[in-house]
């Protein structure tokens, strides 16, 4: 029999109600949310359920959504293969800002490097992690390099000013307005 994603959707939501929720198949790979609370135990359960055998951690990693509301400004976004039937699932959860969440580093040892890669460029604190310090950056680093916290330009910028190129701004002709 081959594992459908009513059967995951059907299991999951039993079991832990509304703290998993926006289920979707999205490009080929069932999707969905979980809460920060239960987000270690939904992962055993994908893990460890006999009837799901998601068994390997293929990724984890972080996103930074500035522009999302206080509770949802980061997310930690959990890829699982389950290589029986081959089926691959995404499980997402939302956090503020500090972010923290528990470490599934007793599920799968591989998170240990994702969750320090999130660790060291997002600033997502993984509550219970073995060594969470610094993979790639420098421990002297006090800042978090993949978050969206500054702007896209530099405003002392002068190498995109059309003035030295010898253009000049253009006036629209409909309604006297710079181009």
């Amino acid at each position: 029999m081959a594992l459908e994603t009513a059967y995951i959707q059907e299991n999951l939501s039993k079991k832990f109600g509304n703290n998993v929720l926006n289920f979707e198949m999205k490009r080929d790979i069932f999707s969905f949310e979980a809460t920060s609370e239960t987000i270690h135990e939904v992962i055993q359960t994908l893990k460890e359920d006999e009837s799901l055998n998601f068994h390997f951690l293929t990724d984890l990693t972080g996103i930074h959504f500035p522009d999302n509301d206080d509770d949802h400004q980061f997310a930690v976004v959990y890829q699982l293969h389950n290589w029986i039937e081959n089926v691959r699932i995404r499980v997402k959860t939302y956090l503020p800002d500090p972010a923290e969440v528990a470490t599934i580093t007793d599920l799968f040892l591989c998170a240990n490097w994702m969750e320090r890669e999130a660790w060291d460029f997002f600033g997502i604190n993984f509550k219970g992690h073995p060594q969470l310090k610094r993979i790639l950056n420098m421990d002297e680093m006090v800042s978090f390099p993949m978050r969206k916290e500054f702007p896209l330009e530099d405003s002392g910028r002068t190498d995109k000013d059309d003035r030295f190129f010898g253009r000049t701004p253009v006036k629209s002709q409909m309604d006297n307005s710079t181009l």
